[in-house]
């Protein structure tokens, strides 16, 4: 009797344990798998609110804007395949939706799946082009509570980010100049200078960079990206590289700003020759916990080609 108690428990633990297993929502290009997030439990409420709202409005009324939502909601969890699914059911149903196929594109980066992107990017670009410029929603509002991008600049920043990740520098070059013509505020132009100034050096263009940050002012009023603006200011050697990869922990979300900042520290290094420290500094980006970050990607990227 005593062994068939045992044989029963431990049938109930290992159904329990399969019951808990968790999916990847991401495999990175190093193989790694990562998990969505532990979060607070006011974080997490405030994700859910948001998300059964979003759900709820779609099941009223699958309008464009709904999928939009909905979609968008899925990716805040990281539930990227989710997201790409909504997304893909709503271009089936809105096929002339240029912000559909920019959400969709957005998440097929988070999944690394940067090919993809890139269809879906230029498609939504030659939409978007069409089309007045439009004010993007924020999902999570800045401190001035106060949308800062447009479809279209979002459509060709994330298309240049989708070359660049590939080492097509070259239309990553062509994306992030026509991006520049969107750039209606600071802090859309640092972003652009930023990504534009990394690709000139990758393409060895280097009178071009040092042109480039002449636009980098002083006086820049920032609202949200400050990253992209310490990042600048290294370049023009404003300050120290170092200093980038001591992030205070009065910042909003430390690890994020170690994750955008340490990727340009890295990128300085490998400009510089000490492919050794990039390499050092890149491993110690992918070490934190925002894998859908663009500096977390692009410093795997980096990982990967080397590996």
């Amino acid at each position: 009797m005593r062994t068939i108690y045992i044989i029963l428990f431990s049938i109930i633990i290992f159904s329990c344990s399969k019951k808990i297993e968790k999916t990847p929502v991401v495999i990175s290009l190093l193989g790694k798998s990562y998990f969505e997030p532990e979060r607070s439990e006011k974080s997490q409420g405030a994700l859910d609110s948001n998300l059964n709202v979003a759900k709820s409005n779609f099941e009223k009324d699958a309008s464009e804007n709904n999928y939009i939502w909905y979609g968008r909601r899925l990716g805040y969890f990281s539930r990227f395949q989710e997201a790409i699914d909504v997304f893909t059911e709503g271009i089936s149903k809105y096929p002339a939706s240029a912000k559909l196929y920019r959400h969709r594109g957005h998440r097929y980066i988070s999944l690394r799946q940067f090919s993809k992107a890139t269809e879906d990017l230029k498609k939504a670009d030659e939409l978007s082009s069409e089309s007045p410029i439009e004010i993007e929603p924020d999902g999570s509002p800045n401190k001035l509570n106060i949308p800062l991008s447009t479809t279209q600049f979002n459509s060709r920043y994330h298309l240049g980010l989708a070359f660049y990740l590939q080492e097509d520098f070259k239309n990553a070059e062509q994306s992030y100049q026509s991006c520049l013509l969107t750039c209606n505020n600071d802090d859309l132009m640092i972003a652009t200078i930023d990504w534009l100034y990394m690709t000139y050096k990758r393409e060895g263009k280097e009178q071009e960079a040092s042109k480039l940050l002449d636009n980098v002012l002083d006086s820049m009023n920032i609202v949200e990206n400050d990253s992209y603006y310490k990042r600048c200011m290294m370049y023009k050697g404003k300050i120290s590289p170092d200093s980038l990869l001591k992030v205070s922990s009065d910042e909003n979300d430390p690890d994020l700003a170690l994750a955008t900042q340490g990727y340009g520290v890295g990128n300085w290094y490998l400009y510089n020759g000490d492919s050794a420290k990039a390499k050092e500094i890149f491993e110690k980006v992918v070490a934190g916990k925002h894998f859908s970050a663009f500096g977390f990607i692009a410093s795997e990227a980096e990982l990967a080609r080397w590996k």
